[in-house]
């Protein structure tokens, strides 16, 4: 197969060299110093995947103009959305798609930088079945699971509830850290001690040894933490008060000046919370 990733960052592009490495012959595409339109970079591929930022990148590469990807593939290609986008965009696409006889699959993935080098990443995928059968190869190399969770829209939407799950966390174990001098504990000691409980999941004890040693280099930028919040809560705001608490966590810490840090730089906002408390016989 021929495969074309539109989107050259951080994840694009580990994703393409992982394909490289598997033999598929491929041809990447980024917006930013491209030479080619979308629509040329796509014209032999069997696959197209997408790689970008948010809604807004998306539907400009394959929608928006006559350099757009879509209306450019060849009968039988089959289009690929595995950036972080809204469930409505990801439908809206799958029909836009369906109208020219393209088969389709929202298939963002959880993992960052290093799952991506790896080929590790896991798939959440919207679409059909027989669509998932035809590029297994494909998703195989740059990913160790391929979970379906329903029709067009739903791997978008999974991902959205994925991220906030793992937002909410972070956002959580964070503030507990900031607090826990003043509640008397060596912050050190209670995380490991909880790290042999049932209460601390794996993401928590990966959030709090991050933030312990101070590691904030960007796996997942507080940044686009923000933006997939925004998307997961949509208009049911008030339906979602914890998510929404999370999101001004985020906000705050991109108010800060870590827009670019990792998530678990939002325990920077809690370093300072209270002088420690003595604890009582």
């Amino acid at each position: 197969m021929n495969v074309t990733i539109l989107g050259q960052g951080a994840m694009g592009a580990r994703m393409a060299d992982r394909l490289e490495d598997a033999g598929f012959a491929v041809v990447r595409w980024n917006r930013t110093g491209a030479v080619q339109t979308p629509a040329a970079a796509v014209r032999d591929a069997d696959v197209v995947m997408a790689m970008v930022r948010d809604d807004a990148a998306s539907r400009a590469v394959w929608a928006e103009g006559e350099g757009a990807a879509l209306a450019a593939m060849k009968p039988g290609a089959i289009a690929i959305e595995s950036s972080t986008v809204t469930p409505g965009w990801a439908r809206t696409l799958a029909g836009m798609a369906q109208a020219r006889g393209t088969a389709f699959l929202d298939a963002p993935v959880l993992g960052s930088r290093p799952q991506a080098e790896a080929g590790q990443l896991i798939h959440l995928i919207g679409g059909e079945a027989d669509v998932i059968a035809r590029v297994a190869p494909v998703l195989a190399a740059v990913g160790s699971a391929r979970l379906h969770a329903g029709a067009a829209g739903a791997g978008a939407a999974l991902k959205l509830v994925a991220n906030a799950l793992l937002a909410i966390q972070v956002a959580a174990v964070a503030e507990l850290i900031g607090r826990m001098p003043g509640l008397g504990l060596c912050a050190e000691t209670a995380i490991d001690l909880l790290g042999q409980t049932p209460v601390a999941s794996a993401a928590a004890r990966g959030a709090a040894g991050l933030m312990l040693s101070g590691r904030d280099a960007p796996l997942f930028p507080v940044e686009l933490v923000a933006k997939d919040l925004g998307y997961a809560v949509g208009d049911a705001s008030s339906a979602m008060p914890i998510t929404e608490a999370a999101i001004r966590v985020f906000a705050r810490a991109k108010a800060a000046g870590l827009a670019d840090a990792n998530l678990t730089a939002v325990s920077q906002l809690y370093a300072k919370a209270g002088a420690p408390e003595p604890m009582k016989a």
